[in-house]
């Protein structure tokens, strides 16, 4: 375990039990006390923790892992999921890419087909909510950036209000490729944040296609606030690591399914 992948392990484990003690913490992750107390200061100085003589507790702040430490985890999936998912891409087409780690590599991977900078007077366009890719994007010559307005939230870069929605409502998508918290067959894509939900599930209404774009972790759950009903998804790209239970659920209710 790497030190971005041991940081956001430490942030998940605060986030469950609230509090963590450093020595029980060395023995779970297998690393030594000092190390963990160097985590445990790293975090605390950003303010996502607060230390404690022995250990840490969640601070007071609304708990969800900044953008940095998720993008820690499940790698390797997320580059195949976000492959798959750029190869539908053509140029002229108009798409969007809420915030998120797995939308994030998709926009890069869209980014590298050097193909869509051959086709003359058809740019790609991509609406986005989310700064990050904004600005990786920008700079691309063949790509036309659309951002919304908003106020951006520190963990996912995602900007989130009604001046996000007031962009928004005036546009049309070709497909969303939607990032998600969590996707259950028959309740429903959610995100963990209110406010990224209500933009995320105006971007959907806005899109021919939506693609929910999730690795196996995120299969099969529930989160804090639903974004569109199952009805709304049309695909699902995935991982070959989801439950084939929770696959078969989503086929039944009418959910194209790629794993990868």
């Amino acid at each position: 375990m790497d030190r971005h992948e041991r940081l956001a392990t430490l942030l998940d484990i605060v986030g469950r039990r609230e509090k963590v003690d450093v020595e029980e913490m060395a023995e779970e992750l297998l690393v030594s006390a000092a190390t963990v107390r160097r985590d445990l200061d790293h975090l605390a100085e950003q303010q996502l923790l607060t230390r404690t003589r022995g250990g840490a507790v969640a601070s007071n702040v609304a708990y969800g892992l900044p953008l940095r430490h998720k993008a820690a985890r499940h790698t390797p999936e997320k580059q195949r999921i976000s492959a798959h998912a750029a190869a539908l891409v053509h140029p002229g087409m108009v798409i969007g890419l809420n915030g998120g780690t797995t939308t994030t590599e998709i926009a890069r991977a869209v980014a590298m087909r050097t193909d869509l900078a051959e086709v003359q007077d058809a740019l790609v366009t991509v609406v986005t909510n989310a700064l990050n890719i904004a600005g990786e994007l920008a700079v691309r010559p063949y790509i036309k950036i659309v951002v919304t307005g908003g106020v951006a939230r520190q963990q996912s870069f995602e900007l989130t209000g009604p001046l996000a929605g007031r962009i928004i409502d005036e546009l049309n998508m070709d497909i969303l490729f939607l990032g998600v918290d969590a996707l259950h067959p028959s309740r429903g894509a959610y995100a963990s944040h209110e406010g990224e939900a209500d933009i995320n599930r105006l971007m959907t209404t806005r899109a021919e296609r939506v693609v929910v774009v999730a690795d196996s972790s995120k299969i099969g759950k529930v989160a804090f606030a639903q974004i569109c009903p199952s009805s709304g998804v049309h695909e699902v790209i995935t991982d070959a690591e989801a439950p084939e239970s929770e696959l078969a659920a989503l086929r039944e209710h009418g959910i194209a399914v790629t794993t990868v």
